[in-house]
């Protein structure tokens, strides 16, 4: 696990909705996310790091190698960057970018668990 994706300090903490991957603000707006920086484009863009991350999210597991975990295959990251991952992100990633995920063949599915489908 590359110390760039782990979360510096626990403060502003954040996780990004679309793959709850956990980082502080710093780090997103530094790096963007580990796995849809391609997508969002969070880096060096901190009005993108509020709209497609969220400081509401519960648990948080770390992954070492996500894709031989089946934590990961229940949250839906065990194709994604080792790091620590949120098990529910509060919120939803704003119309116009779910538009272009969809445009671009990204299937969005919200991370909050307590929403049921």
């Amino acid at each position: 696990m590359s110390m760039e994706t782990v979360p510096k300090d626990m403060r502003n903490m954040r996780a990004c909705l679309l793959c709850s991957l956990i980082k502080n603000l710093e780090q997103f707006e530094l790096d963007g996310c580990d796995n849809c920086d391609g997508y969002l484009q969070m880096k060096g863009n901190r009005d993108m790091v509020y709209d497609c991350t969220s400081s509401s999210f519960d648990g948080i597991v770390a992954l070492m190698s996500p894709e031989d975990s089946w934590v990961a295959k229940w949250l839906r990251v065990n194709r994604c960057a080792k790091g620590c991952y949120a098990v529910s992100v509060t919120g939803k990633l704003p119309a116009g970018i779910i538009r272009e995920l969809k445009s671009r063949g990204v299937t969005y599915r919200h991370r909050d668990t307590s929403i049921k489908s």
